[in-house]
């Protein structure tokens, strides 16, 4: 088969054309069949296909009426700090150039951007992530991974050094490169072959825009927990997966759901041993939740506060995404011990493990209860969002 023929395969399957698509390399070799199978015309689904943003997606602009005060300062902070298209064309430079430098080195390798900066809960302000996927079998992150990073941190201190700037070499459990581009102006964190974070990228993306109540209150939670200290998994809080799982849960498990299990009702766009260049399309056809939840923002913010403060049980139970509950923690030793339990929805490992010290999880909890205490002094909502906001914006 020609390399033309493998692109229209590509190009029936994608919304796009291949030159249009963007934060999303292509596949380096297309054998897989189901390409044609996947490839259906007739797409109606609610999440904007990755596609250039400076033709943003109709869906963009659905955001919720806010009727009462609290929900406008919501959607107003929402607003204001949301990840805007140019700050994901800044980084999608970045990828770009970087795939080709470090295809000299690894001509297989493909480059992905994940996390925040496409699953729909970015700020302006977001950091970004990179994937290199070196191969499609798992690596060894003790061993093959540190070496594959070392000869990137080495490119980066040498040829790419006038816009590269302090690239660190991190030894972490899932090691990493940290680097500034001079060229966006952003921070970066490249690992190698951590694929679950392209998947759980897709999945968060999906949820992100199935209800449009949920990315206003993730990312106002996100801005409440970095001003209040308790988001920064290095000082042993709380990482922004973490937070976003919080909210989804809590979203999940109101009386009438705001939020079903994608993986439930969905398993076929979500399969773990999916081929990573499927990934993205998967959620391309799933429609809109309807849920019969008229909540507003405001409301559900200060239910979000509540549920942790008092109805979560931190002890006992862990917040599973996957299942859309609570469930008991499990008896293996990555969940003994733990102060706060928050599944992966793909590999089931404990995303909330940095919070090791009993002082950080008090803290946490404590910032938890004192909204709550605000909320129960009968405050006006406007005082409970001022004192917990003051300059989150910036």
């Amino acid at each position: 088969q020609s390399h033309d023929s493998d692109t229209t395969v590509v190009n029936q399957a994608v919304p796009l054309p291949e030159e249009r698509r963007h934060s999303f390399p292509a596949s380096v070799s297309i054998q897989s069949p189901v390409l044609c199978a996947r490839g259906s015309p007739a797409l109606v689904g609610c999440v904007p296909p990755l596609q250039d943003p400076l033709f943003p997606h109709p869906t963009e602009t659905g955001f919720p009426v806010a009727k009462d005060e609290l929900s406008q300062q919501v959607l107003e902070l929402f607003q204001a700090c949301r990840q805007q298209a140019s700050d994901l064309n800044r980084k999608e430079l970045c990828r770009t150039e970087l795939q080709k430098e470090i295809q000299l080195i690894f001509p297989q390798s493909r480059l992905f951007l994940v996390g925040s900066s496409l699953n729909g809960f970015g700020a302006r302000t977001s950091d970004g992530d990179l994937c290199l996927v070196v191969k499609e079998e798992p690596v060894n992150q003790k061993t093959e991974a540190r070496r594959i990073l070392s000869l990137v941190h080495k490119l980066f201190i040498t040829k790419l050094s006038s816009y590269i700037e302090r690239p660190q070499l991190i030894r972490a459990k899932v090691p990493i490169v940290k680097f500034r581009d001079k060229v966006s102006n952003v921070d970066f964190d490249l690992n190698v072959n951590n694929v679950i974070g392209i998947r759980n990228t897709f999945l968060l993306r999906t949820y992100a825009f199935i209800e449009n109540r949920v990315r206003p209150l993730v990312l106002v939670v996100k801005k409440w927990a970095s001003f209040h200290e308790i988001n920064d998994a290095s000082r042993g809080t709380l990482n922004s997966y973490s937070l976003v799982l919080m909210v989804l849960h809590y979203l999940q498990t109101l009386p009438e759901p705001i939020l079903p299990s994608l993986q439930k009702n969905y398993p076929e766009c979500f399969d773990p041993t999916m081929q990573l260049h499927l990934v993205h399309q998967a959620p391309l056809t799933i429609p809109p939740y309807i849920s019969k939840n008229g909540s507003s923002l405001g409301d559900l913010l200060l239910g979000f506060f509540k549920y942790y403060a008092t109805e979560f049980d931190w002890s006992q139970q862990m917040i599973s995404v996957r299942e859309a509950k609570a469930i008991p923690r499990p008896d293996g030793i990555e969940w003994r011990n733990k102060f706060i339990c928050v599944e992966e929805p793909f590999d089931r490992t404990n995303t909330a493990r940095a919070v090791h010290e009993k002082q950080k999880f008090d803290m946490i909890r404590g910032e938890f209860a004192q909204v709550k205490k605000y909320i129960s002094f009968n405050f006006s909502h406007y005082t409970v969002f001022q004192d917990s906001f003051t300059n989150a914006s910036h």
